[in-house]
């Protein structure tokens, strides 16, 4: 029974640990997700003067997982700029590992809608 409450204890370790991760992860590229959509939303919006405020922010985990194939893992951030009168939406990827982020502009990615 001892052994098993060691399993289970390593176990939520780990998962903790990996939480603390993630957070890291979101916490060391907020800066840079804010300046890139910065950039966008001041040209998209024809205002120099911008509140960025974050929404939303999570850690997508990548579309290939297996034993031989490893996706890239991305934040991604939902930031909403204010400013001039006018409101906007833009969602931010920052892939683990690069060297930057990339605004991939407002709304949803796909209608399904249609």
């Amino acid at each position: 029974m001892c052994k098993m409450c060691m399993l289970l204890a390593l176990v939520v370790v780990i998962f903790s640990a990996g939480c603390a991760t993630q957070q890291q992860f979101l916490d060391s590229n907020q800066n840079m997700a804010i300046q890139t959509v910065m950039g966008r939303a001041q040209f998209e919006m024809n205002c120099q003067e911008l509140a960025p405020v974050i929404i939303s922010r999570e850690v997508i985990q990548p579309a290939l997982q297996g034993p031989w194939v490893q996706g890239i893992q991305r934040a991604e951030y939902t930031v909403g700029m204010s400013g001039c009168g006018k409101r906007a939406t833009f969602v931010v990827i920052c892939p683990e590992g690069g060297s930057g982020c990339y605004s991939t502009g407002s709304g949803p990615f796909h209608n399904w809608q249609q």
